[in-house]
């Protein structure tokens, strides 16, 4: 990890007539203790020293908590809002392009995975709406706030997507707690975010804006680490690169972890759209949602339990939230140190929201949303020459990373009962080796943190409401149709859509077939479900249930639907799916299951 002081030319001008000369040497080595990896990353490591120049570290202040002061009565850190002009973009509003624009649009469109041409053609500095709910406004926070350092990690991304998103994180903080934005390059190739980021970066506007650079491609998890170890902020705030901070975003953010430096805080997000870089709102107005999940590990967000809304006096107050997606969020950075930062152990990306969530709840901490902190993130809609893994792909060897980083915090927060329900969903995951998980439950077990059981029922019961407790699988694997020798395959469509049977390739994916004790038949987190007798489809599972119409016949390998009495078969003409009368003499009827071993799992 290299730390570029952009500014350096000027310090050593004055360090040669200053007697400040000494300052400016210590605070150089002390950068340099910097480490270049976080392979050795934990709680106790880290370039924090004791003495003058050690981090004092940030303490609660309980009952310290920002006052409403009622309808019409301007809080203390709200500022005067201009939402006019007529520029592209401005407010927040969508822009469009010439038609003699559209080799140049897709080109770029396949470079960034969004309409980067639409972007630049947009202000840094554009204006955008303000969608934060009405109370908002008469809010007045605790004026001795931490000081936050504002942490992007960006690989290969557009110039303007990224300057629109420091220049919206100066723009919009009171300096007083904006300490710093810590820009980690995470080893770009792109030519713009080479010397001419460093030369841009020398600009005075930028004087709190600092560059790291990742020696070599770390993924997006331990360039966050890069980013946590480098900042000096009381708190780090974590953003993508692609982001527009909304008005008054950061005080609400910080005040949470003012009051209870355990709080990992999350503001609401608003999109961007990817194509014309308009803004909207991605909750409905008046609605608290929050994050869940469901057994495989899929990011789900829920509408907010009565039992945490009436702990509110106000609807616009930050409320209890199991999880968060993972990409933007504030945290004490001495208590992210304390619990070990991410686990360095988890690979480029993926796992690592739940992760952290996980053990700031268990041990000791709590996670919340904050409606009155707004930042707008745009969502790629398109595929990317730019953001592909590059040479991570070699260095891990073709093992599913994600997967992987979910089998790893599975198997250090889960307790035994819920490790099963992952298990069930993803039983490819016994397979991977997710390394040395020794140093994690080592800090399990110092903090002293709760069980799982405690979390789930305390913390994230309406996980419940919709992924109830799954029953184990009785047959898992590919089914191949004994007459075609083809396998059932989801072809990866999405529900509603009708599937079929392709060449078996026991690879797994869309033609990795579940089918549990309850009779429900799964391909992932989707049912494959009968639409009438003439099209099998994949569809989604029925909210709160695990239990389906469904039933193996292994003596005669029939699939039997169990409310139409008939069973499920290739049509021997059209070769499509469909539910005919069981006949346990024809092969298009019969259906064998396969061992499904992946290629990085073969030895």
């Amino acid at each position: 990890m290299r730390v570029v002081q952009c500014r350096r030319s000027r310090v050593a001008k004055l360090c040669l007539v200053s007697v400040l000369c000494l300052t400016v040497l210590v605070i150089t080595v002390r950068h340099s203790r910097w480490p270049d990896g976080l392979a050795q990353l934990g709680p106790d490591t880290g370039e924090d020293q004791p003495g003058p120049l050690g981090r004092q570290a940030h303490v609660s202040h309980p009952g310290e908590k920002p006052i409403f002061l009622g309808e019409g009565k301007k809080g203390n850190f709200e500022p005067d809002i201009v939402t006019v002009g007529e520029a592209a973009g401005e407010n927040g509003k969508s822009h469009q392009l010439r038609v003699e624009q559209k080799q140049e649009e897709e080109k770029l469109k396949g470079v960034y995975g969004f309409n980067q041409l639409v972007s630049d053609e947009i202000s840094l500095n554009r204006t955008v709406p303000d969608q934060r709910e009405e109370e908002c406004r008469n809010w007045d926070y605790p004026t001795d706030l931490p000081t936050a350092s504002v942490i992007l990690v960006f690989h290969n991304e557009g110039w303007s997507t990224l300057f629109r998103t420091v220049n919206s994180v100066i723009n919009r903080s009171p300096p007083q707690f904006l300490h710093e934005v810590v820009l980690v390059d995470d080893k770009s190739e792109l030519e713009h975010l080479h010397q001419r980021l460093e030369d841009e970066l020398k600009k005075p506007y930028y004087a709190k804006v600092k560059l790291v650079r990742n020696q070599e491609r770390e993924g997006l998890i331990r360039a966050r680490n890069n980013g946590a170890v480098a900042a000096t902020g009381e708190v780090v705030v974590f953003l993508d690169a692609h982001c527009e901070v909304t008005y008054n975003w950061l005080p609400p953010l910080l005040a949470p972890i003012h009051e209870d430096r355990t709080t990992l805080s999350v503001p609401v997000i608003d999109g961007i759209d990817w194509n014309d870089f308009g803004i909207h709102p991605v909750y409905a107005k008046g609605s608290h949602s929050r994050g869940i999940f469901e057994w495989g590990f899929f990011y789900k967000e829920g509408t907010l339990p009565d039992k945490e809304a009436k702990k509110a006096a106000h609807h616009s107050e930050p409320y209890n939230s199991p999880t968060h997606a993972g990409g933007l969020f504030a945290i004490d950075r001495e208590w992210f140190k304390e619990l070990g930062w991410y686990d360095p152990g988890l690979w480029v990306w993926g796992g690592e929201n739940f992760e952290l969530s996980f053990k700031v709840w268990m041990c000791g901490g709590r996670s919340v949303w904050v409606p009155c902190s707004r930042v707008s993130h745009v969502y790629r809609g398109h595929s990317c020459s730019s953001c592909g893994s590059g040479t991570l792909t070699n260095k891990f060897k073709g093992v599913p990373t994600t997967l992987r980083n979910y089998k790893r915090v599975v198997e250090v927060w889960f307790d035994d009962e819920y490790k099963e329900f992952f298990y069930t969903r993803e039983p490819l995951a016994k397979l991977i080796d997710m390394g040395d998980i020794s140093q994690q439950l080592k800090l399990k077990e110092e903090k002293n943190c709760k069980s799982f059981d405690w979390f789930m029922t305390e913390i994230a019961y309406d996980v419940f409401d919709k992924y109830p407790k799954l029953p184990p699988n009785k047959y898992w694997g590919e089914l191949k149709n004994q007459a075609t020798k083809t396998c059932l395959d989801t072809m990866g469509k999405h529900p509603p859509s009708v599937i079929g049977a392709s060449g078996c390739h026991g690879g797994g994916g869309y033609q990795m077939i579940m089918l549990n004790t309850e009779g429900q038949l799964v391909n992932g987190e989707w049912c494959i479900k009968a639409d009438g007798h003439d099209k099998i489809t994949i569809a989604w599972c029925d909210m709160g249930r695990t239990d389906g119409p469904w039933q193996y016949l292994p003596d005669t390998q029939q699939m039997r639907h169990t409310k139409y009495d008939r069973c499920l078969a290739l049509h021997p003409e059209t070769r499509q799916l469909v539910l005919l009368a069981c006949d346990e003499n024809n092969l298009y009827h019969k259906w064998q299951w396969g061992t499904i071993t992946p290629h990085w799992a073969r030895t």
